[in-house]
């Protein structure tokens, strides 16, 4: 956030002073009556390119203990229920106690580059015709987030005749995806003096806004180290098998998984180019900030939804090129 603010304010040392001066409303004559143009455009603007989004990932699931045996030989930990289904070893094992799978990390951080296309509607405003207000609409393409094991640590173990234990916890596997959609609205300044924006001549803008963010995942969870099978809430999540390890099932329609809505922060820069009188090719950055985005465990019919992880203080930072018309 420090390297944004930074760039806005070296962009607004540069270009201040040229922005401000000339300030000039000149009125024409045509024919008899006097005509001023106000610099009132109505606005236009389509865009796409590339959107790099990173975020912190944390566990979200709650509470959810589990016990867990070590192999005396080579130090290996494993599940209460891999220990049975391993045929309940008398030696060889020692019982290490049971620990709160909630207090583990999300193994890797949320890191993706996807395609991102918008369009917006907007118009300068009269007689301050630097500023632009736009309405716009942006989409960020699916992306997926698959990970074996999604959560990895130390924990710390208790309950048993060992006193505390701690041991290095893997737990579960994750195959999920996000897609975001923004609606928004941003405030634009475009850095020209006079009326009307010159054509073959490079302008600098920055802009910033808010919106509304609505980003849809879903998530197919596996339980390979047998940990999650121990809570008996999670049964109502899909199937128990043979050796005793929850089968969850999946909604087969999207739909049925909730969606994360957030309230965004939008800032932007960037440069345009006048190709004619009321066209301008644009080349900008814009950031989207979005505080957090829930993955949610479904049922089969997705009557029910439990938070699993999330991505938090999300950032999506868009590369962007596009057409924008002015009339």
């Amino acid at each position: 956030m420090k390297t944004k603010i930074s760039l806005f304010s070296l962009l607004l040392l540069i270009f201040a002073n040229s922005a401000f001066a000339g300030w000039q409303y000149d009125g024409y004559y045509v024919r008899d009556g006097y005509y001023n143009d106000d610099g009132s455009r109505f606005i236009i603007s389509l865009r796409g390119g590339l959107s790099l989004a990173n975020a912190k990932m944390k566990n979200e699931i709650g509470s959810l203990d589990a016990g867990y045996y070590m192999n005396n030989s080579n130090g290996d930990v494993i599940s209460s229920i891999a220990y049975e289904n391993a045929g309940a070893p008398e030696f060889g094992y020692t019982e290490i106690g049971y620990g709160d799978i909630a207090k583990l990390p999300v193994k890797k951080d949320f890191s993706k580059t996807v395609f991102t296309a918008g369009a917006s509607l907007g118009f300068t405003v009269p007689y301050h015709q630097q500023w632009r207000l736009e309405a716009g609409y942006d989409h960020i393409s699916e992306t997926s987030y698959n990970e074996t094991p999604l959560f990895q640590g130390d924990l710390v173990l208790t309950g048993t005749e060992l006193g505390d234990v701690t041991a290095s916890i893997s737990s579960s596997g994750v195959s999920s995806t996000i897609t975001t959609d923004i609606v928004s609205v941003m405030a634009f300044y475009d850095f020209f003096d006079g009326i009307q924006k010159p054509t073959n001549q490079i302008i600098p803008y920055i802009g910033v806004g808010v919106g509304y963010a609505m980003s849809k995942t879903t998530m197919k969870l596996s339980d390979i180290y047998g940990d999650l099978s121990e809570a008996r809430d999670l049964e109502n999540y899909g199937t128990v098998d043979s050796n005793k390890v929850i089968q969850f099932d999946n909604p087969t329609d999207k739909d049925k998984y909730p969606t994360s809505d957030n309230i965004a922060l939008l800032a932007g820069l960037g440069l345009s180019y006048g190709i004619g009188q009321s066209t301008y090719l644009d080349a900008g950055v814009r950031f989207m900030y979005v505080p957090k985005i829930t993955w949610n465990l479904a049922n089969k019919d997705g009557s029910l939804h439990r938070s699993w992880f999330s991505a938090e203080n999300m950032i999506y930072t868009n590369f962007l090129l596009g057409l924008r018309f002015e009339f």
